[in-house]
């Protein structure tokens, strides 16, 4: 019908507007009510251009990784009040969708003749403050130049990623380097865990003596199950699916890629809900939560 009334105003010049609508069949009221509204449209539709452009601009900063939920968060951080239905229904309507993470495929081997620790977090990955529980990982990135292992430690009252290692091995010393890395910028309270799987890497004598020297104690899931070091497997997932490569050239890009998304980001710019405090990177929710445990004076 827009278009219609679109062509009666086209032609009113010519023809009239009683006749028009007479011979399109159209009220006249109707017309008019249409032509009084046109400009709140106009100004409605410009409104939702200017949102549209946002959107784009806010899931392509996320490399496509970002769908309802967090760029509705980061409009209402930009000051927008914003109903998240609307959102929802902008992105639906242009296309624009969040990516799906792919299932990682596991690096695990045990060490069959090493004892496992025992199971401190039981599938429990939350904490309330930093430094308190910690999971570990390891994965790989394929290059043209070979297989590029990367080691993470991740805070689970914060989320954040603080200590890793990159190397072209994934032997004990990738671990321990990035424990290391974590004792020395995270913080960590004494008899805080350290929870990994079951790999050969986490069960032997030097990493088990770095975690005793680190006044840790040391927490493994069973083998073969995904769910025992869930938030560590998420990571993992999480990077792959927003870097977006499949395939380095060089082993040096995929450091440098990794390192990006690492400190640019997902520590200081990546959104996740915190169940208490809504939208938060994961250093916003370390500086909150340290703020919290400060006395008063």
């Amino acid at each position: 019908m827009n278009a219609v009334y679109a062509f009666i105003e086209a032609e009113k010049t010519t023809h009239g507007v009683a006749l028009l609508c007479r011979v399109l069949d159209v009220a006249r009221s109707s017309f008019y009510a249409w032509l009084t509204a046109r400009p709140a449209a106009a100004k409605r539709q410009e409104a939702e251009d200017e949102l549209t452009a946002q959107i784009r601009e806010i899931h392509a900063s996320s490399r496509g990784a970002y769908g309802v939920p967090r760029v509705h968060a980061v409009l209402r951080r930009r000051g927008l009040v914003i109903n998240r239905k609307k959102v929802e229904r902008v992105m639906a309507e242009r296309g624009i969708r969040g990516i799906t993470r792919r299932k990682r495929r596991g690096l695990t081997r045990p060490d069959r003749k090493a004892a496992p620790a025992q199971d401190l977090v039981e599938r429990d990955f939350t904490a309330t403050r930093p430094g308190t529980k910690l999971v570990g990982d390891i994965t790989f990135l394929p290059t043209l130049q070979g297989w590029w292992y990367l080691a993470t430690v991740i805070d689970l009252a914060t989320r954040q990623v603080i200590g890793y290692a990159m190397a072209d091995h994934h032997r004990t010393e990738l671990v321990a380097d990035a424990l290391n890395m974590a004792a020395g910028r995270g913080g960590l309270q004494p008899g805080c865990i350290m929870h990994t799987d079951r790999g050969s890497e986490y069960s032997s004598a030097q990493f088990r003596f770095l975690i005793t020297e680190l006044r840790l104690r040391q927490s493994m899931g069973r083998t073969g199950s995904c769910y025992d070091n869930a938030a560590a497997e998420s990571f993992f997932g999480l990077l792959k699916a927003e870097i977006g490569t499949t395939v380095w050239e060089t082993r040096a890009q995929a450091r440098a890629d990794v390192f990006r998304f690492i400190e640019v980001e997902y520590n200081r710019s990546r959104l996740r809900k915190h169940p208490e405090h809504g939208y938060l990177t994961p250093l916003e929710t370390r500086a909150l939560l340290q703020q919290d445990l400060t006395p008063a004076a």
